[in-house]
């Protein structure tokens, strides 16, 4: 027996010993912590404006209403890139393809509705940079053939300089409001412990839409009032409250 335990007591020293050691450290604050948040928002001019647009057709058949509609949609494109809109800012966001029915005058019949034809849609995303011509542009989109308009959306093209500044601004507010709560609660000063953030660049107002069916040449040009757009930062920050 003696001998047996002697075996195992042998054996156990012989398996490799692995030490984990794993330490967490947590330095937890005595002072009163302050949490704000706090949002600047700073205005400018939008210098890119975002048009949808496209061409709806209808046919008896479903591939001559897809052909008409490619061949349309061709000469629009073309219309673009002609007007001097980059490659890079015209973008397919849409291509639709369905039957149509008329759902008028059923009376209680048993036939159903009629079928009138199929319609095809091909829409597109147009990015413009030159803000005192939008107006004459989705004019100039109506003349090559769109048969729909949603926008303009205005926005800053890079709105990281006014995300800088809204930054700063949030800051300092945020600095501000501490040293008064120390102040006020008989603290000597408000030491920062913390910033998280989240922004948003170059936030556009609601877009208007419309559907044109004119001709472009037969009114005035479209008026469009960019106005000003914002980016802004909330950030939310702690300061601890020492004697």
């Amino acid at each position: 027996m003696k001998s047996a335990l002697a075996l195992m007591a042998l054996g156990a020293a012989a398996l490799p010993v692995a030490a984990v050691a794993q330490t967490s450290v947590t330095i937890a604050e005595t002072a009163p912590i302050v949490t704000l948040n706090v949002t600047q928002s700073v205005e400018a001019a939008p210098d890119v404006a975002t048009v949808g647009t496209g061409v709806q057709t209808r046919a008896q058949t479903a591939q001559a209403a897809m052909q008409d509609n490619a061949a349309k949609t061709e000469k629009l494109i073309a219309a673009l890139a002609k007007a001097g809109i980059a490659k890079k800012d015209i973008q397919t966001s849409g291509i639709n393809l369905s039957a149509q029915y008329d759902y008028s005058n059923q009376d209680g019949k048993a036939d159903g509705p009629r079928f009138i034809g199929y319609e095809a849609s091909n829409q597109l995303t147009v990015k413009l940079r030159d803000i005192k011509k939008v107006g004459a542009s989705l004019d100039a989109f109506v003349a090559a053939g769109a048969t729909n308009i949603n926008g303009p959306s205005f926005a800053i093209d890079d709105p990281s300089p006014l995300i800088v500044q809204a930054r700063g601004e949030a800051l300092k507010s945020a600095r501000a409001q501490a040293d008064f709560y120390a102040q006020a609660a008989g603290y000597r000063s408000a030491r920062l412990v913390s910033i998280s953030e989240s922004n948003s660049g170059g936030q556009p107002p609601m877009p208007m839409a419309m559907t044109a069916r004119f001709k472009a040449d037969a009114a005035p040009v479209t008026p469009v009032e960019p106005g000003q757009v914002s980016a802004s930062v909330t950030l939310t920050v702690q300061y601890a409250l020492e004697k």
